[in-house]
């Protein structure tokens, strides 16, 4: 294991901020189909909210899979991983994995929080070893198991 002080002060690279999934036309038309089944549902039961619900989500999940990912800075040195402005202190995190979806490569960093959610930095296949070398430095590394929402995320293709 190296130490802190043998690893590069600082590491710059850029990365998309997620993973883009391909979708054909038949996802959309089961979105439209869903969306239906529940905007039926719901005026069926006469619950106005749950409709206004369904149709805000709609709309929020279309912006969302049309929207292309923006791409990120990062940055990382001896006091955490800077995210443009934002600075994530190694401090915050318990352990970091590894994940790999096709082509990409992702940090993976557990929060020592309870509540708080993992956060997931993608970074190029070329810079990995000293990325991954970075980090092990600093904290502890384990596996990354995907959770029921990333489970169906990947699925829904999201």
């Amino acid at each position: 294991m190296l130490m802190a002080s043998q690893v590069r002060d600082t590491i710059n690279w850029e990365a998309e901020e997620y993973i883009v999934r391909e979708k054909n036309a038949w996802w959309y038309v089961g979105l439209v189909a869903a969306s239906l089944v529940f905007v039926g549902l719901a005026i069926l039961v006469q619950a106005w909210t749950f409709l206004a619900v369904i149709v805000l989500s709609v709309v929020a999940l279309l912006v969302y899979t049309l929207r292309p990912p923006r791409i990120l800075r990062y940055t990382l040195t001896n006091k955490g991983l800077s995210e443009g402005e934002k600075l994530y202190d190694y401090a915050e995190f318990k352990a970091f994995g590894i994940i790999r979806e096709g082509n990409h490569f992702a940090i993976v960093l557990t929060p020592r929080k309870r509540f708080s959610p993992r956060v997931t930095v993608f970074f190029p296949e070329s810079q990995g070893e000293e990325i991954v070398d970075a980090f092990g430095a600093r904290l502890p590394m384990e596996e990354v198991k995907l959770d029921l929402l990333d489970k169906l995320i990947k699925f829904l293709r999201i």
